[in-house]
């Protein structure tokens, strides 16, 4: 390591998503409509959930979780992205790095856990539909959030304290548009292999674990599905499950593909147009997905607008 100029709180500057100033202004554009979706979206499936005394299911009170999440890290980058849009340079301190970094981590483990949580309700509600209040009652459904939203903070922690504690002894500018883990481990003149080490132990346990429980829960909704006599009855169960697999087979796959590529595989301007999908594509859908397949959903935006406009 290279010991001379060696800072350990140094100042960052992002490179941002572009460097050519003629796309900013279009590109601030997009991403503001985009990021107002998320606000309004996310935010109104929560106040609807909350309101309805309807959605007050055990379904509902992951996906609110869920949406609570998608705001979360989508906020920790958003407005920074949006400002850098209109500047030309772009810092960000020490310590504004460091939370965006142990934010971004957090929410995104999360959100792993709350997808695979989500499986193993839908299986309940489908296997055993008279004793599903009780197997996801309410202490059990705070069980599950408690131990969810630990988790994901203590390995949040544990990746921020460890790529924060590095070194870093050259260029401090960072090519992406946040404090992203491959970018930010780039700059730092430290070796790096205990962070790539802790990465692939820990985040592949969450999403080895997340994705197993998720393929395991839907082999025994598949198996409870099939059993239904009626061609109906195994219609509304499969249908009541499309918008969770789909929301499950676009989120893993991009974290997958994130984080668990080759080394020789990595390219920063891929990683950046990557990054822009599962922090704010991903966060904009979602609401999407669970709205316009979700009849629950549709009838309660109809009873909430007759509530305030009869």
């Amino acid at each position: 390591m290279d010991t001379e100029n060696c800072s350990l709180l140094p100042d960052f500057f992002l490179l941002g998503i572009s460097s050519n100033p003629d796309m900013k202004g279009v590109l601030f554009l997009v991403f503001l409509v985009v990021y107002l979706i998320i606000l309004l979206s996310n935010v109104g499936m929560i106040i609807l959930i909350r309101m309805d005394s309807q959605l007050h299911t055990p379904m509902y009170f992951f996906l609110s979780h869920l949406a609570f999440s998608d705001l979360s890290y989508s906020t920790a980058v958003g407005p920074k992205m949006l400002l850098d849009l209109l500047t030309e340079n772009n810092p960000i301190s020490f310590v504004a790095c460091f939370l965006q970094f142990l934010l971004v981590c957090v929410f995104i483990d999360i959100e792993c856990m709350l997808l695979a949580v989500m499986a193993f309700d839908r299986y309940k509600a489908i296997s055993n539909p008279l004793m599903y209040a009780v197997d996801m009652s309410s202490r059990v459904r705070y069980q599950f959030l408690i131990g969810i939203y630990l988790l994901g903070t203590i390995d949040g922690f544990i990746h921020t304290s460890l790529a924060f504690s590095l070194c870093f002894c050259g260029s401090t500018y960072i090519n992406q548009f946040f404090c992203d883990f491959p970018a930010v481990l780039l700059l730092s003149c430290s070796d790096t292999q205990v962070n790539e080490l802790v990465l692939f132990i820990l985040f592949g346990f969450i999403e080895l674990s997340t994705i197993s429980g998720v393929l395991i829960s839907y082999c025994y909704i598949i198996s409870s599905v099939l059993k239904i006599s009626s061609a109906g009855g195994r219609s509304k169960a499969f249908s009541t499950c499309a918008s969770h697999l789909t929301a499950v087979g676009i989120f893993q796959g991009t974290m997958l593909f994130m984080y668990f590529r080759p080394s020789s595989a990595y390219s920063l301007d891929q990683d950046k147009m990557t990054s822009v999908f599962y922090l704010l594509i991903i966060p904009m859908i979602n609401p999407l997905i669970y709205s316009l397949r979700n009849k629950d959903v549709k009838e309660a935006l109809v009873r909430l607008r007759n509530k305030m406009w009869p």
